[in-house]
């Protein structure tokens, strides 16, 4: 156990950190993701709201489905990445758990005289990611193997009071389940009761987003970034983009469209890198082109459990980020070869019907 966002959490259990991850991209794995934060957005008001703070199309999302988005500072920096739910009586938005305070404080002081902004604290977060998922849960509730990636509807889960998508942050099919705290554990022992499931900790979800080449917020994503720099580019709709029906609109509007319209003023980019010799390259680790210029910096890196090969994504400058380019990573003085790659890494199976 140890401490992350105010709250005690399993890094791993006795199984170990690699079966974890190969047990959840082969069958199930069960995460309690309940340090992140929820909150409802209410009021006839609460689409337009939101969408005044962040660079995505909240307006059009139909009742039932749900997008990713980020919330921006006045610099265009990304303050949280989110993800938001039209349920149709509200709007509900899970955002990271250490940036939780701030992030509802955020909300409540710019959009809180147009729309009710409700913290949820009495509810938990249960997440069940991998391609067995779905076998288990429609076990406990019929139905729910109907839904498709980026849907959600209410459903009794074991007999508890459930809110879920069918989502997740490891490339895998799965759902993220909302429940009343005084629930989870029931529900919990529930899914874990399953065949196919097994608990799994931080170090797990950490190496399986990564292959999935997804960002980890305070990593790879912070308030000195911009969602162009972070390769984010398709978290933005064209009716928010420069010649759209509600281009901009939201803070720092100036600095993310001018990046979108004019890609040779950005300084660095977001890319995935693959070593080419079996190093694991970590986070904070100097990258440098073949004649020993400094291009830029790893934010995440480990050895990937599935593809068996160090994977790692980092910002380079942009003449550095074209697929196939060769930079060295600078590990304990040895470079380490390594070549900017797709992401990511292993390939997302999202249920899409």
């Amino acid at each position: 156990m140890v401490p992350f966002a105010g709250y005690s959490m399993p890094v791993q259990y006795p199984a170990g950190l690699m079966a974890e991850h190969q047990h959840t991209r082969s069958a199930a794995g069960l995460f309690d993701v309940s340090h992140m934060g929820q909150l409802r957005l209410v009021g006839p008001q609460a689409a337009a709201a939101l969408e005044s703070l962040i660079p995505v199309d909240v307006i059009d999302l139909p009742p039932g489905k749900q997008r990713y988005g980020l919330l921006l500072n006045d610099e265009g920096g990304i303050i949280d990445d989110l993800m938001f739910f039209n349920r149709g009586e509200d709007i509900f938005v899970i955002v990271n758990g250490a940036c939780k305070v701030g992030d509802i404080a955020h909300i409540q002081q710019h959009i809180g005289d147009r729309c009710e902004v409700i913290a949820m604290p009495d509810m938990a977060l249960l997440a069940l990611q991998g391609p067995q998922a779905v076998t288990a849960l429609a076990r406990l509730a019929p139905g729910v193997e109907k839904l498709v990636f980026m849907t959600g509807g209410r459903f009794a889960v074991a007999g508890c009071d459930c809110f879920l998508t069918r989502s997740g942050y490891t490339g895998e099919d799965g759902f993220e389940i909302s429940v009343p705290a005084v629930q989870a554990e029931t529900l919990a022992r529930a899914l874990l009761a399953q065949p196919e499931v097994k608990p799994v900790g931080l170090g797990a979800r950490n190496s399986l987003r990564l292959e999935a080449g997804l960002c980890l917020y305070g990593n790879d994503l912070d308030t000195r970034t911009t969602p162009v720099e972070a390769s984010l580019n398709w978290a933005i709709q064209k009716v928010r983009r420069s010649g759209g029906a509600r281009a901009g609109g939201f803070p720092g509007a100036a600095k993310v469209l001018g990046q979108l319209d004019e890609p040779k003023s950005l300084r660095r980019k977001r890319v995935g890198l693959v070593a080419l010799e079996r190093v694991p390259v970590r986070e904070h680790t100097e990258l440098q082109t073949p004649d020993g210029r400094r291009i830029g910096e790893v934010t995440s890196g480990l050895l990937g459990p599935t593809i068996n090969k160090p994977v790692a994504m980092a910002y380079v400058e942009p003449a550095c980020a074209a697929l196939g380019t060769r930079l060295n990573a600078i590990v304990r003085g040895k470079a380490v070869p390594m070549e900017v790659a797709a992401m990511p890494f292993v390939p997302a199976r999202y249920f899409r019907g």
